[in-house]
């Protein structure tokens, strides 16, 4: 096998996608010191070329007759090993679209899915709360009809893309005492009277993060995304969509660190040897790249079942599983492979500014966002609990 894409759940397409984006993404090289700049830049280049289109169906200027999960499980994890940031770029224009993709109306989607493919407007998905992130029905955040519209009330905060983004996707309450059943999805232009997005984030690995705060934000009614006290559903179903290309991100940072790690054992010397020809390094090394090969065939099989199977009803249920399983495993062992790479680096390794140092940071958040491991466990077992008899 040449390639983790010559495994047969991937398709001539995945393939010729796979070879053409490593190809381009070699060639950019962005200034990421400052992140916000850098997110813009990489969303440009990406929208000219033609990435973004993998974020939005054909019908609206996309690449694929709909969102196709292997392909968005190749560009994550291409664009990761290059650069996180740039992944990180790419998998907001998809996440913050998605249910747009999946419950807007006929105009909402002609109206913000092409701005997304060509990189004209950056999306946001704004579902976090201060005490509400794991436990999505303790949400705070009012939207109140009337006559004219609805009203926002509330705060989202760890808001990607926050601050920056042309337009966010916000979940709030619309029937304060239903619990998960009383939210509702809505779409809120930015800039728009009463709403600040100018509290930026500072986190150990710079992304573009902020709170917003919404007092008497108010909105058309035509800005409702889906039908009425459906929003918790809506979020579940985008973030089932993305949460295998987590996965597939967290594996694109494991292989770059692996590459690092062989690369340096061969030239290090040590103890008269090279660090490569120690037994040590050996079975460390094998110890990293089997635990990203096993992430990354639960990942290409939850990507898989989703293309293939569908995600409605039992299919839905089983791709649920297979995704919660990808994500919780392969962002739990690239931080494993990460740790160990940085080890085998030593000093080297946690110097600012080297590779190691950089993917270090940048994988943690990945075990806690679009769904924490331990959530995934949770869904996992209730998943096997209410299956198995």
């Amino acid at each position: 096998m040449n390639s983790p894409w010559d495994l047969p759940f991937f398709e001539t397409h995945h393939r010729e996608l796979a070879s053409s984006l490593s190809k381009w993404v070699q060639n950019q090289q962005v200034d990421e010191r400052d992140d916000r700049a850098a997110c813009r830049e990489w969303v440009h280049r990406l929208a000219q070329g033609g990435w973004l289109r993998y974020c939005v169906p054909r019908s609206q200027g996309g690449a694929l007759d709909q969102l196709d999960s292997r392909s968005l499980v190749i560009v994550r994890e291409t664009l990761a090993w290059h650069s996180p940031l740039a992944d990180f770029a790419f998998a907001m224009q998809g996440l913050g679209s998605g249910a747009i993709t999946l419950a807007g109306s006929a105009s909402q989607q002609s109206k913000y899915l092409p701005q997304v493919a060509q990189g004209l407007s950056i999306a946001a998905f704004a579902l976090s709360e201060p005490q509400a992130g794991s436990d999505v029905a303790s949400m705070q955040t009012t939207a109140v009809s009337t006559s004219e519209g609805y009203v926002l009330n509330g705060v989202k905060t760890w808001i990607s893309n926050g601050g920056m983004a042309g337009f966010y996707v916000v979940f709030a309450k619309t029937d304060a005492s239903a619990g998960s059943r009383g939210i509702t999805a809505f779409i809120v232009d930015s800039p728009c009277t009463g709403l600040d997005d100018s509290e930026h984030l500072q986190v150990m690995s710079p992304h573009p993060l902020a709170t917003l705060r919404f007092n008497q934000c108010h909105i058309a009614h035509d800005q409702r995304l889906g039908a009425l006290h459906s929003g918790f559903q809506l979020a579940m179903r985008t973030l089932d969509i993305f949460r295998a290309s987590v996965a597939a991100a967290a594996i694109g940072m494991g292989r770059r660190a692996l590459h690092e790690a062989v690369a340096y054992s061969r030239q290090r010397q040590m103890f008269g040897a090279r660090l490569a020809d120690l037994p040590l390094t050996q079975a460390r090394l094998g110890d990293m790249a089997s635990a990203l090969e096993s992430a990354s065939l639960l990942t290409y099989r939850a990507a898989w079942l989703r293309d293939t199977h569908g995600s409605d009803g039992v299919a839905a249920v089983t791709y649920t599983r297979a995704a919660a399983m990808a994500k919780w495993v392969a962002t739990e062992n690239a931080f494993k492979v990460i740790d160990m790479a940085l080890q085998m680096h030593g000093g080297m390794g946690v110097l600012v500014g080297q590779p190691l140092e950089a993917l270090y940071r940048d994988i943690r958040a990945l075990r806690i966002y679009e769904g924490a491991s331990e959530v995934q466990q949770l869904i996992i077992g209730k998943s096997l609990l209410k299956s198995m008899v």
